[in-house]
């Protein structure tokens, strides 16, 4: 429990912060936060992705003033929810109507004094870095009361705004390597990814899900980071790190991907059965981490490359699958129902693998009746035409920004 006169001078401290925070690029998902009256926005996304930067460029955006306030502020670990009753009082005290929550769903019934706010008319926007924790209280007091979006590290328009250059191969190959996490882009300290995998696995998932064993944890996160781009399943995993249980494996799986460091793509099948037993394949929710945990991954630029373009079509729609026949197809993207594009990735095309990457394409393609599809590549670009077919070659950072 805390007194009134705390509450009131850690809101002071924080909003003084939270002012003085520099927007380093405008973000793109600045256009995309929705804002309707009675209804609470959800922003969720990776830790330290820039979520806070975002309300700040939201408020100076829409409005005159808010009240900020940020749950994970160690001063406010003693915050219980009869102090919910004294913050409605600093709330209006402060006579502010739109009110920033960070990590809000660290404290219980939190749910309960939002859609109190939102039956009195404010305008409420909050932001959590677990979805899952986040979905399960909105499932209840705000069901059809909330909007939810979410955001992603920097994609590479936005890295290329922030460093001053131009698409080329050669910023494409500094944002392969350095990614888009905001604090790593502008400082290059190598610890700083580091430290914010830790604090995810302690923090975000061992912490809030009781795992004792974290160094399992870590090898387990290491092991999918390293392999971005392949399929992985609980049950193949199995005995691997001392995990015995393919339940356990998948609950790591989905504590991973809930806090954001991880995604998993699914095999597209029309049987749903089928879909949820094929393997998956795992990407890196930022291509920064993939060399902040194996150095000898570096050599391996595809499976980055294509952990990129994956990132780039999830920012758009999380109606995306892998394919596989006779051949395979990295990307398949839906609207709805149907299939709009098909999308292969290879670092570099030559003779000995073109014929292995066109047929696969070339097979979803028919599979799904597409008339056209891209093959993504480092720096090629051609087009090759047969049978009714299209087939475009377009360097990763033209596709990055035309597409965008």
């Amino acid at each position: 429990m805390l007194r009134q006169e705390q509450i009131s001078e850690i809101i002071d401290s924080q909003q003084e912060t939270f002012l003085q925070k520099g927007d380093l690029v405008t973000r793109k998902a600045l256009a995309d936060v929705p804002v309707v009256d009675n209804f609470a926005t959800i922003i969720t996304g990776l830790r330290r992705c820039g979520k806070s930067t975002l309300l700040l460029q939201l408020l100076r955006k829409d409005f005159n003033d808010a009240l900020y306030i940020n749950f994970e502020d160690i001063r406010l670990t003693a915050f219980e929810t009869s102090d919910f009753a004294r913050l409605q009082k600093e709330i209006e005290r402060r006579e502010l109507r739109v009110i920033f929550f960070d990590e809000i769903q660290l404290i219980d019934k939190w749910e309960i004094f939002v859609h109190q706010l939102l039956n009195s008319h404010f305008q409420v926007f909050i932001t959590g870095s677990n979805a899952s924790l986040l979905s399960k209280e909105m499932g209840t007091h705000l069901t059809g009361r909330h909007l939810s979006m979410e955001l992603f590290p920097f994609s590479f328009t936005e890295f290329l705004s922030f460093t001053k250059t131009k698409p080329n191969k050669d910023s494409l190959s500094l944002y392969l390597q350095n990614g888009g996490m905001p604090e790593y882009v502008k400082n290059k300290e190598p610890l700083i990814l580091g430290k914010l995998i830790d604090d995810i696995l302690i923090r975000d998932i061992a912490i809030r899900y009781g795992i004792r064993d974290v160094e399992t944890l870590k090898k387990l996160t290491i092991f999918l980071i390293s392999n971005v781009g392949k399929p992985v399943s609980g049950n193949k995993l199995a005995g691997t790190f001392g995990i015995k249980s393919t339940t356990t494996i998948v609950e790591y799986f989905n504590y991973l991907r809930d806090s954001y460091l991880i995604d998993f793509l699914p095999q597209f099948s029309y049987s749903l059965k089928a879909q949820a037993r094929n393997p998956k394949k795992v990407y890196a929710i930022d291509t920064g981490f993939i060399d902040a945990v194996s150095a000898s991954f570096t050599k391996d630029k595809g499976r980055k490359l294509e952990n990129l373009v994956y990132l780039h079509l999830r920012r758009q729609t999380k109606n995306l699958y892998s394919f596989k026949d006779q051949g395979e197809c990295d990307f398949v993207v839906f609207d709805k129902d149907k299939a709009t594009k098909a999308i292969q990735v290879c670092y570099k095309i030559t003779d000995e693998n073109f014929e292995r990457e066109y047929s696969g394409l070339i097979e979803t393609m028919n599979f799904f009746k597409l008339k056209k599809g891209i093959m993504v590549t480092m720096d090629q670009e051609d087009k090759f035409d047969k049978d009714g077919s299209s087939v475009e070659l377009i360097p990763a950072y033209k596709f990055l920004t035309i597409t965008e």
